[in-house]
């Protein structure tokens, strides 16, 4: 993409969240907001790496809870959310860059990686229940098993822990940071990296035949993946101002595998759509105890898989492309027929 198109489609980003960021609010109050921005970029952290990297990670999750873990830990220990905040984000990229090198450098096919990215999560989950004891302990901070950690601090201003920041300035700092990852994401595709990113997901063996390291490459794009779920895991832990096991759990990394199918693979937008709009409806069907609302989750990713496999983001824009292509097309071939009859 040329420089200018580049310039043009940032500040299209940028005007059409600020419209959002404005608007949304009006309609949907600020805490429930917050949450669906930090469940947006966690879906964005999957579909990065598995819309365009072709990873298929059954254990997003884990770097989901590492990230919240680290931070209350931190937190507790420090004081202070910036530096925990960075750790956040460090912490399970470390984890997944070693993990990757092993899957990567010995060669494991999709479905390895999915059976060890599901089995790397479960060990998380099972380990972290089991630290009830007060033995369990980093630093000043107890783990608390299945209870979890509780009254950490929250986010601050950075360099005085007594300026808090939650409520609607909250929600304004995660949406902020969600744009802030999306492009970067964006910027991170655009580059010569993405485009051999992309080439790997379309063909492992030519790019390794063209002289590209495919698992150095696949490990790093694996760690950035897990960077973004960290720092959404951060996030949900400053929200919720706990932080359990339960995001750990198998049920935890299903939806975010649903959100991306569902709002579309291999799309920027389509996994935060996906997120936003599936845990929006979870937030209302939880408010009643007629339906299940894991059965309706269940239902709409049939609906999905069988009406539309490459989601609701890529089905818009089809369906958009088709009408403003075709009214375009119109006027055009009116004048031809005129041409042609003098």
């Amino acid at each position: 993409m040329r420089a200018g198109g580049a310039g043009r489609e940032v500040l299209v980003t940028l005007v059409v969240a600020a419209l959002l960021i404005w608007l949304m609010p009006l309609v949907i109050g600020t805490y429930t907001l917050t949450v669906l921005v930090i469940y947006g970029m966690l879906g964005l952290s999957l579909g990065l790496i598995w819309g365009f990297g072709g990873i298929l990670c059954f254990g997003q999750a884990a770097f989901f809870g590492l990230g919240a873990y680290t931070y209350a830990i931190a937190a507790i220990n420090i004081g202070e959310s910036t530096v925990p905040m960075i750790l956040a984000v460090l912490v399970p990229a470390l984890f997944a860059a070693l993990l990757g090198a092993m899957m990567f450098y010995g060669r494991l096919t999709d479905v390895y990686l999915g059976v060890i990215t599901l089995v790397v999560t479960l060990i998380l989950f099972k380990f972290v229940n089991s630290t009830a004891g007060p033995q369990y302990k980093i630093g000043e901070a107890r783990l608390g098993g299945f209870n979890g950690i509780p009254g950490f601090q929250t986010l601050n201003v950075p360099g005085d822990p007594d300026a808090y920041i939650w409520g609607d300035p909250y929600f304004y700092v995660c949406a902020v940071m969600l744009v802030i990852v999306f492009l970067l994401v964006t910027w991170l595709l655009r580059s010569s990296f993405g485009r051999i990113a992309v080439g790997i997901r379309e063909n492992e063996v030519r790019m390794a035949l063209m002289g590209y390291d495919v698992a150095a490459r696949k490990t790093v794009l694996f760690a950035i993946g897990a960077a973004i779920a960290g720092l959404a895991g951060a996030l949900f832990a400053n929200w919720g101002e706990i932080v359990t096991p339960n995001l750990f759990s198998l049920g935890q990394s299903a939806e975010i595998i649903i959100w991306c199918i569902v709002g579309g693979l291999g799309t920027r937008l389509g996994p935060i759509v996906g997120a936003a709009g599936l845990a929006y409806l979870k937030f209302l069907l939880g408010q009643q105890s007629m339906i299940d609302n894991t059965l309706i989750t269940g239902l709409i990713l049939v609906l999905f898989v069988l009406f539309l496999p490459r989601g609701l983001v890529p089905a818009i824009a089809a369906l958009l492309t088709s009408i403003f292509g075709r009214s375009r097309r119109k006027p055009s071939a009116r004048r031809m027929r005129r041409l042609r009859h003098g």
